[in-house]
């Protein structure tokens, strides 16, 4: 009997999962249906139904594509990245009859790869000649949060497997295009086909090394130089292992206070302030902070609550702003009727509020579980953040911003030193929070915030 009745790849843009499908593709009986729950499509671009279902079928219930694709002909399955729609995602995992296939690449390949794709328009390529080229712009800030949402799947991956008694098989980028490994995998599934010859519709896109692929590779060379964590070998997922974003802490080093930002973070202003105190150490890994902490007794670590308005305002910001968002932002306008505006234009400060407000009607249903959207760290509640930091160590002061000069000299004073002067950094996004207050984002707000308005006993921002 064949081990499994269904597959998923569980992989990420830019990792090869293009090839990887093709390559299975190309096993008799054996069919992969493409980003089956990817909220911008059904499958593929320019598909509207996929096995009998349109897209606002599968987006009102995804568990019914996932029931046909189980029980269409041969071994079907499909590819899952950490933002397609999280309702399906259990019902996989927990299923041991669903084969569990991990595709991973270095994440500074696949993040240098994603940009260039951006620039150039092009996702797939089947023939050289048609290439086009562009070289990326590392920013370090960007970088991180892209690692950050890459290791946290991994991590839950792994835990879900560990938790259920079951494996998967793993493979790297550079795996995808062994032969040798490719039949691995058809034996493993239980499928009788074998490969001879690679698939021969996609090539490699950029071929070059990073070197030539970056155009700021001496400032990309000396970020990744600080956070000393890419010896990633061939291996299921990224080392070091962590729980939250270890790597964003930040330590002043001579007076042994560390800052665990909750995102979006006011990362400036307390930087400068850290600073005052002697050098910054930052880039931690979970091996590297325990070494720090044994370093320095006596240590105290903190964060910052900040209003869950002014949390949903810059989260909503960013969203509009960043274009690591533009798919999300297509999903957004298209699925949920967001009024945002149309890509490569601004949106008005006067319709500043009214999307905003929109934005939070969406976001309570998305920090429920009710949308096709994974919920991204700079929305997430603080009290989902703060049960992140518990997996390593839990703060020793949760100070807030609304007092912050007040409760950093506090912070100073238990560990018996001299407390610098605070200089708050304000709201930087473009259009203030200050510029389009009215009483209607104060009552979404608390509708979408709930949990943290009564966790930590927020009042309104305006009265703050």
């Amino acid at each position: 009997m064949r081990p499994f009745d269904s597959f998923v790849m569980l992989a990420e843009m830019r990792t090869g999962s293009n090839l990887l499908e093709a390559a299975l593709n190309a096993l008799d009986g054996v069919t992969c249906h493409g980003e089956a729950f990817n909220p911008a499509l059904i499958g593929y671009p320019k598909r509207s139904e996929m096995l009998g279902l349109s897209k606002a079928e599968r987006d009102a219930d995804p568990m019914a594509l996932w029931a046909r694709i189980k029980s269409a002909e041969g071994l079907n399955g499909c590819r899952y990245f950490h933002d397609h729609d999280p309702r399906v995602l259990d019902a996989m995992l927990d299923d041991p009859r669903c084969a569990k296939i991990v595709l991973t690449r270095n994440p500074i390949e696949s993040y240098v790869s994603l940009k260039i794709a951006r620039a150039t328009g092009q996702w797939k390529l089947g023939d050289a000649k048609h290439r086009k080229s562009a070289q990326a712009s590392f920013e370090v800030a960007e970088f991180e949060a892209h690692l950050a949402e890459l290791q946290d799947f991994q991590q839950r991956l792994m835990n879900h497997l560990q938790r259920s008694g079951q494996t998967a098989f793993y493979i790297d980028y550079e795996d995808a295009q062994d032969l040798g490994v490719l039949n691995g995998l058809a034996a493993w599934l239980g499928v009788k086909a074998r490969l001879s010859a690679l698939p021969d519709s996609l090539v490699v896109q950029n071929p070059e090394p990073l070197e030539a692929k970056v155009a700021n590779f001496p400032a990309m060379e000396a970020s990744l130089a600080r956070l000393d964590r890419f010896n990633l070998s061939k291996t299921p997922n990224f080392e070091p292992r962590r729980g939250p974003n270890v790597p964003g802490f930040i330590a002043a080093d001579e007076a042994g206070l560390l800052y665990m930002p909750m995102r979006p973070a006011m990362d400036a202003p307390i930087r400068d302030w850290l600073a005052q105190l002697g050098p910054l150490q930052e880039g931690f890994s979970q091996k590297t902070l325990r070494q720090w902490k044994r370093q320095h007794p006596g240590h105290r670590s903190f964060t910052v609550l900040r209003h869950p308005l002014l949390r949903a305002h810059l989260a909503f910001n960013a969203l509009v702003n960043w274009d690591n968002f533009a798919e999300t932002r297509v999903v957004l306008r298209q699925s949920y009727k967001l009024p945002l505006p149309p890509e490569g234009e601004a949106l008005p400060p006067a319709r500043h509020a009214e999307a905003l407000i929109a934005f939070m009607g969406w976001l309570k249903a998305n920090l429920a579980g009710q949308t096709s959207l994974a919920t991204h760290g700079l929305w997430a509640t603080q009290s989902a953040q703060l049960q992140g930091f518990a997996q390593f160590a839990l703060p020793d002061l949760i100070a807030r911003e609304d007092r912050l000069s007040e409760d950093l000299a506090y912070l100073c004073q238990s560990a018996g030193i001299k407390a610098p002067a605070f200089r708050a950094g304000g709201d930087p996004a473009t259009t203030t929070l200050a510029d389009i207050w009215k009483p209607e984002l104060e009552a979404a707000a608390r509708n979408c915030y709930a949990r943290d308005f009564m966790q930590f006993g927020f009042g309104d921002w305006k009265t703050a």
